[in-house]
């Protein structure tokens, strides 16, 4: 490593006058009074890391862990999951039971199966947690610069830093602890930080560090560094921190300022310097996150529910077994004295105590019908669902050939659980936009530019028989933008002449390709992405007015505190901000012939377009003062004077901040800007308004004297100072216009929330960007309309931990919540208006209290749309657990970065974008995608399938079981409760093993109600899950009333049958072995026949497994029955000699297994007949070929899903028409009223 280094000259913390770059002057309590109090007990022995390996002073290393396991806790931990579910125990409990001498069948076939079944699953257990332990190496194997002695710094892994480590970040990476700033590649120690993977927000933070350690200069310098820092003891708080630094025999207190976070980023600066304050579970980001918590569906949690109804029934029968064994024993040593049961040999049947030999029957026959209870039910869901999973992975169309990654099942747990979502919550930052700012429009003279028509227009234009694209600019350079009714032709503008616009992407590509020029399709600029002919290639130019487009021009390339890098382009410079809007603005500026070039301490230089030469020339101006942008000031000036000696202030900020510092003068543009303004809000775009002022030469010295004398001032009131002397010098302003940029959305956002919405889910936006943002993002994605009534909870005031402060806010919140949900009852009393909850982080704060969580979810669950705004991690977490109890819905929740993980684990499903920002979301997630739009194939094709399919295989399982175990019930019956049983064990065992459980793969992995196509055309056949209508009680006590049917019928048709006449042509009369053996015939044919009938996809897989179990049933008895005595028993060569033979086996066989079936068939015949469901019409459309997919009758059902969608791309394009209608009625009214008094 080499030890000097090249330090960048500029010093930032001259240009900035605000509180940002300085320690608090307000604390309520001094740090020295804090420290070694109870949550303030940390020591950190800088550059000493070898004395916190052991006590008092030892901390945990940097490792970091998103297992469920470890080598000690697997077993115990994976046997406790295992054994909670109720059919495990149960059988855990028959297989102990099976070593004594009440066992009705070899223990072998009753312990094997439960070691087969928990083995499954504990080894399904253990691969998915070793994936998550590859994820975590991953990142704990990261590697960063730690030094090691002598000025040394050696690269080593993130796992391997201890607290006290001193390391060197460089550009561009994260931050492996949570460190203490000492030095930056500045000579004032400054330094950027991109903390989006922890609060979503894409501006940069600056971060400063003490002048006391800024000597630390160069890798030499660590040689004799020592230092002991004394601060808070570990806590989640990403915005506080208090600590002392101890160095040099002086002590100087700590911020937040010095505090640089696990997982942020490290931008705009070479590299910096740090000591480990926390590390590993004791860093802020982590404890923010929870542990990887163990999801179960809700399937499998009411599956619990139906074996405990099964075991009820296994109970009840076993319980009429035992009372009628008792009453049979007692009567038979009267009656049947030849059975000798007075010898008191069999405890069993014993009558001289009755009680003892019914209990000991009612243990037997727990036994006996333990194949009520489908053991193979738990393994076959394992398999079935691990198999699903590989088909979701290994879905090509959910495949991102840009990024080169696939959506991912990290585990297999939930796959039915897709199909039951009812709330999406999401972030935003990294999850719906792709952290790129792109340049799109803007309003200069109150002219708007690059306004190209939106897809929503167009889709809205082309369903009204509407021609948008020939009325898009006027020729004379006027504004015309997409929302002015004058667009329209009102001679071809028929308002009851609809046309469905369903292959409106194609045209909008269309209608924007026919409009860009063969130069501008070749160029493609990142972060400009604005075309329009009249500013474009120096046109701007030849504009009237031009001096007011130069000051426009000069505060976007000014006013900014961007910095110019070199890019292996040498014609295109490069930039780096604190935010992204304004890296958008430079390149704006640069492609309209305003090219930033150069930053000095005190001096920018610009390279302009002379439009009197057309030539570029380089103009250097003198800054002279930078009022920085924040929450509170919402705007940002920069006073700066040019060649000849003029004095400028530029201005760019927020609306309402801007207009209120207008002259009278300067507001010749406000209206045309308002409107514009409101139109790119509408598209969703962030906006901005640009103003200037001339200043003399006097009142700039006056108001720099006040200026200075503010800036110098140490004190609590320096702020507020600073605030009064920029309100003396940011007025009188003049309006040149304003600027739109796109906070770019994942490519097919707004699609993706279409589909989903029509599939009847409501979407949270949670976020930690500011309200106007997340606001503009609602609309881009079309969570949000114009129409919609927008409710802003906020507060008013500001409050701390004073009781009393608390007290009032949360009366004036609880107010507002009262008022709206007043104001939606009344609404949707009168009609079904569409409302969007907007809430500030403060507000949210309160409303998550125990006291008015209540009232707070009340009415954002009446809201179509909510959006949080300003949420911490914590926040996103507390929110997911508050929404699951108060509604009792599935949550999803989906996000990118480590702020999101709390968020996803709490949900009942979480997905993880795996984008740029780590790995933390993905590897704390159940699910990961490439992008958003993926969740749409995800849930409503997947998801709709896997629950459908679970459903099913569920019901299905509970069917053939409770067929099968009542013949043993019946033929105990048949026996005088004898406990006999009906089978040979060999069968019991291959009738859950081979016979049966191959066909339920088909079912559960092959199924599908209506293809993928039909899933998409249709969202709202994905309601069946939110209804749960596949797995409700109805069809659950439906399938067993079948089972018990079935069963009912296979016995007694076969005892009724083969009883009483020969069974042979030598009149031999059926035996025990006869009857079971062909009872058991008709049981295998009839549930594999079952399966059949339930599916409605069939595949050679399903033919082959289906047919293929019966068919391997009459081999394995012909092997089976082939063996000695010794091994097959009674049934030696009874298929090759004696039931094959006989006509009465293949008569009974066919009768009873078509008389088992018809009620089922019956059934499925009237409900399709006369009380048809949506996927049965849309099955029935699709399979019968009469109509295409684009014919009236599909494209009616297809409108029909979408009726009551309020949120989403096609409900914006409904209500856009409904407002263009208006629009035009309006129009032609005025237009008859003019042309009527005109005639008068």
């Amino acid at each position: 490593m080499t030890t000097g280094r090249k330090k960048q000259k500029l010093r930032w913390s001259k240009l900035y006058t605000f509180s940002c770059l300085r320690p608090s002057a307000d604390d309520s309590v001094p740090a020295d009074q804090l420290l070694g109090q109870p949550g303030f007990s940390r020591v950190v022995f800088c550059n000493e890391p070898q004395l916190h390996r052991s006590k008092p002073h030892k901390y945990p290393n940097n490792y970091v862990s998103t297992t469920k396991y470890n080598v000690v806790t697997f077993l115990p931990i994976a046997l406790f999951e295992q054994f909670r579910r109720v059919a495990n125990l149960y059988f855990l409990l028959a297989a102990i039971l099976s070593l004594t001498k009440l066992a009705a069948f070899n223990k072998v076939s009753v312990i094997a199966p439960l070691v087969f079944v928990i083995g499954i699953s504990m080894i399904k257990e253990a691969i998915e947690d070793w994936h998550r332990f590859l994820q975590d190496r991953k990142v704990n194997s990261r590697k960063v610069n730690v030094h090691v002695g002598e000025g040394l710094f050696v690269q080593k892994s993130w796992e391997s830093l201890l607290v006290g480590d001193v390391v060197k970040v460089l550009k561009n990476e994260y931050f492996p602890s949570d460190l203490l700033l000492l030095s930056s590649s500045y000579e004032d120690g400054l330094c950027y930080v991109e903390t989006m993977n922890l609060d979503g927000e894409t501006n940069l933070k600056a971060k400063r560090s003490l002048e006391s350690t800024l000597g630390l200069d160069e890798e030499a310098a660590f040689c004799k560094f020592k230092a002991t820092i004394r601060c808070e003891d570990p806590n989640p708080s990403l915005y506080t921190f208090v600590g002392n630094l101890e160095i040099e025999n002086g002590s100087f207190p700590l911020n937040p300022t010095q505090l640089l976070l696990r997982d942020s980023k490290l931008r705009n600066t070479e590299y910096v310097y740090g000591a480990v304050i926390f590390s590993g579970p004791d860093t802020k980001a982590i404890r923010n996150s929870t542990r990887s918590p163990s999801k179960r569906s809700r399937v499998e949690r009411k599956m619990d529910y139906v074996i405990y109804l099964l075991f009820g029934m296994m109970v009840f029968i076993s319980l009429v077994t035992a009372i009628g064994s008792a009453l049979f024993t007692n009567s038979a040593d009267i009656k049947m004295w030849y059975l000798r049961l007075h010898d008191g040999d069999d405890d069993l049947f014993n009558p001289k105590s009755p009680a003892l030999s019914g209990f000991l029957q009612f243990v037997k026959a727990l036994l006996l019908y333990g194949y009520l209870i489908p053991i193979s039910l738990y393994v076959s869901i394992e398999v079935v669902k691990v198999l699903q999973a590989m088909m979701i992975n290994n879905d090509i169309a959910m495949y991102d050939e840009a990024t080169g990654k696939a959506v991912e099942a990290r585990t297999s747990n939930l796959n039915e659980e897709l199909g039951q979502v009812e709330m999406i919550l999401s972030d935003k930052t990294g999850t719906l936009t792709c952290n790129q700012m792109e340049f799109r429009k803007c309003s200069i003279e109150g002219i708007s530019f690059g306004g190209e028509v939106t897809e929503v227009d167009l889709a809205a234009s082309r369903r009204m028989n509407i021609d948008v694209e020939r009325h898009r600019f006027s020729l004379d350079g006027t504004d015309s933008t997409a929302r002015s009714i004058e667009m329209f032709d009102l001679s071809t503008a028929d308002g009851s002449t609809e046309k469905e616009g369903l292959g409106f992407n194609e045209g909008a590509a269309k209608a924007r390709n026919s409009r860009i020029s063969n130069s501008d399709k070749e160029r493609s600029i990142k972060g400009f992405n604005f075309r329009d002919g009249r500013l474009m290639e120096k046109m701007w130019i030849y504009r009237s007015n031009v001096g007011d487009m130069i000051m426009f021009f000069r505060v976007m390339a000014l006013c900014h505190t961007g910095i110019p890098v070199e890019e292996n382009d040498k014609e295109k410079t490069a930039y780096e901000a604190e935010s992204p809007e304004e890296v958008a603005f430079l390149i704006a500026a640069r492609e309209f012939g305003f090219k930033f070039c150069k930053r000095t301490q005190s001096t920018m230089v610009v390279q302009e377009l002379d439009p009197m030469s057309g030539l570029e020339v380089k103009r250097e101006y003198k800054l002279l003062n930078l009022l920085e942008f924040n929450s509170s000031r919402k705007r940002m000036s920069v006073i700066v004077s040019n060649e000849d000696g003029e004095i400028f202030l530029f201005c760019k900020g927020a609306d309402e901040v801007i207009f209120d510092r207008l002259a009278d003068g300067g507001r010749t543009y406000q209206q045309a800007t308002v409107m514009h303004l409101s139109n790119y809000a509408e598209d969703g775009l962030r906006t901005m308004v640009f103003a200037y002022r001339r200043i003399g030469a006097r009142e700039y010295e006056s108001w720099s004297s006040v200026f200075t004398k503010a800036k110098a001032t140490v004190c609590p009131e320096r702020d507020e100072l600073l605030e009064n002397a920029s309100e003396m010098i940011e007025k009188d302003l003049i309006l040149l216009g304003a600027v739109a940029v796109e906070d770019k959305l994942q490519k097919g956002v707004p699609e993706c929330i279409d589909k989903l919405a029509q599939a009847g889910l409501k979407i949270w936006l949670l976020t930690g960007d500011k309200k106007e943002t997340a606001v503009n993002i609602g609309f881009a994605c079309s969570l949000l309309r114009h129409d919609m009534k927008q409710l802003h909870l906020s507060s008013s005031k500001e409050y701390t931990s004073n009781q009393l402060q608390v007290k009032d806010v949360r009366e004036e919140i609880l107010g507002q919540l009262q008022s709206f949900n007043k104001l939606i009852t009344e609404e949707n009393r009168l009609q079904d208006a569409p409302f969007a909850l907007v809430v500030d982080g403060k507000a949210l704060e309160l409303c998550l209290g125990n006291e008015m969580s209540s009232q707070f979810l009340s009415v954002a669950m009446k809201c179509d749309v909510v959006i949080c705004c300003r949420v911490s991690p914590k926040q996103k977490a507390l929110i997911t657990r508050r929404v699951k109890q108060h509604s009792g819905k599935t949550i999803l929740a989906i996000g990118d970065g480590a702020n999101d993980v709390g968020m996803i684990q709490e949900a009942d499903i979480g997905v993880g974008i795996s984008g740029m920002e780590g790995m933390q979301a993905v590897m704390a997630s159940d699910f990961s995608l490439p992008e958003f739009r993926f969740l749409e194939r995800l849930l409503i094709i997947h998801g709709h399938w896997c629950y459908r399919r679970i459903s099913k295989m569920i019901l299905y399982f509970v069917y053939k079981n409770v067929a099968f175990g009542l013949t043993l019930f019946y033929y105990n019956i048949f026996t005088g409760f004898s406990g006999q049983d009906l089978y040979d064990d060999w069968y019991m065992v291959m009738f859950n093993v081979l016979l049966t459980s191959l066909p339920v793969l088909s079912l559960g992995v092959l199924e599908q109600d209506v293809s993928s196509d039909i899933c998409l055309k249709f969202p709202p056949l994905y309601k069946q899950g939110q209804k749960n209508i596949c797995f409700s009680w109805k069809r659950i006590i439906g399938w067993i009333s079948n089972g018990v049917l079935a069963s009912l019928i296979v016995f007694t048709l076969n005892v009724c049958m083969l009883s009483p006449a020969p069974f042979d042509k030598k009149g031999n009369s059926a035996d025990i072995e006869h009857i079971g053996t062909i009872t058991y015939t008709c049981i295998i044919w009839t549930v594999n026949c079952q399966i059949a009938l339930m599916l409605s996809h069939f595949t050679i897989i399903s033919h082959l497994l289906i047919w293929g179990s019966i068919l391997f049933w009459y081999i394995f008895l012909y092997a089976y029955a082939s063996f000695s005595p010794a091994y097959s028993g009674y049934v030696h060569h009874i298929f090759s000699e004696q039931i094959g033979a006989a006509p009465a086996y293949w008569t009974t066989t066919l009768v009873v297994v078509i008389a088992s079936l018809l009620p089922y068939f019956i059934h499925i015949v009237v409900q399709r007949s006369f009380f048809p469901m949506d996927d049965h019409i849309i099955q029935e459309m699709e399979l019968s070929r009469t109509d295409g997919v684009d014919s009236p009758m599909w494209l009616r059902e297809q409108e029909k899903s979408k009726q009551l969608t309020q949120v989403g791309y096609s409900a914006r394009v409904d209500a856009k028409i409904r407002h263009l209608k208006e629009q035009l009625q309006k129009k032609r009214k005025s237009f008859y009223l003019s042309v009527t008094n005109s005639r008068q």
